[in-house]
């Protein structure tokens, strides 16, 4: 008799439980709605597209399609894997992101720091809209400008060096210093606008906290290391977190307009997955090999992600995404 009574109980419950959920969707509607756009173009641009995929194990054939095309399976991913471009193409990508992830979070910290730490309110905001200035560049200036600076026949670096009596550099037939050079205008065009988000944690923080260290004699660098860094430690462990995901997702605008897609003497240290799959679209119109490495661009980050939440959670678990 108890059995039935739960078999009769169970149906009840449900129905509560999804009446209480359109309750809680009805309260939130106006959140809902103000979401609504995002889930739309998260709907279109990037679920829409998925059958898309089936493109990476098929070999294209314009007349007929992407679903009438001869299937391959994985031939596209072991050509990648026997030319030895995905492994370079890989290292490269993580390799350049895991510099601008970590250079980049340091030098945002430091400069939303700095900037709390001004005093005077005129030259704090002066030196915020010159900080943001560069991000609002378009990367084909970017290009422009290191290419007036590192051309080797009318460049400002080779002419300096040639007034002092020094030979000029062929800067771009020299792959040895492209990482640098990459490192540095990225750093430049992201660090002052990146910093907003640490400068608006710093501004949620108590202002009584300082003041009581403060009183207690605390200097600057002690208010820093003991207050300010540790009230940044979810910040910055979000921003990772949502950073890793596009690990394997190269910033295309500024390494092809820095580098170019032709360059073929650059290609060891510049060339990441996102050149790479521009030439095959754009030259070999290959876009089955394209598909195939940006699928495997996708599942990689996707893995990437889930680790490294999964290890944020076992070591501070209220500053893990879920």
């Amino acid at each position: 008799m108890k059995n039935v009574t739960v078999q009769l109980e169970a149906p009840i419950i449900q129905k509560k439980a999804k009446d209480t959920v359109f309750k809680r969707m009805w309260r939130n509607r106006s959140l809902l709605l103000m979401c609504l756009p995002a889930i739309i173009f998260f709907a279109v641009f990037a679920y829409l597209p998925m059958p898309g995929l089936y493109l990476a194990f098929v070999n294209y054939d314009y007349a007929r399609g992407i679903f009438d095309s001869a299937f391959v399976g994985f031939d596209n991913f072991r050509f990648l894997v026997m030319t030895g471009d995905l492994w370079k193409l890989t290292f490269n990508t993580i390799a350049y992101n895991l510099a601008f992830i970590v250079l980049g979070n340091i030098l945002q910290i430091g400069v939303a720091i700095m900037l709390n730490e001004l005093t005077n309110k005129w030259f704090k905001k002066i030196s915020q809209t010159i900080m943001f200035l560069p991000h609002f560049i378009s990367a084909v200036l970017v290009g422009l400008l290191a290419y007036n600076i590192l051309s080797y026949d009318y460049g400002v670096l080779n002419s300096f060096l040639k007034m002092v009596g020094l030979d000029p550099v062929q800067t771009y037939s020299n792959p040895a210093i492209w990482p640098y050079i990459i490192v540095i205008a990225f750093l430049w065009q992201s660090t002052g606008y990146g910093s907003i988000i640490y400068f608006a944690a710093i501004m949620g923080l108590d202002k009584s906290i300082i003041e009581a260290a403060e009183i207690d004699g605390a200097n600057a660098f002690q208010r820093i290391r003991y207050i300010v860094i540790p009230w940044l430690k979810p910040t910055f462990i979000i921003l990772l977190l949502f950073s890793l995901g596009g690990v394997l997702k190269g910033n295309f605008g500024l390494f092809y307009n820095l580098v170019g897609a032709n360059n073929t003497m650059l290609y060891p240290t510049t060339d990441i997955i996102e050149t790479y799959v521009f030439r095959t679209l754009m030259t070999n119109f290959n876009f089955s090999l394209g598909s195939a490495v940006s699928l495997y661009q996708s599942i990689f980050g996707f893995f990437i992600v889930i680790t490294a939440n999964w290890v944020v959670k076992k070591v501070s678990p209220e500053n893990s995404l879920f």
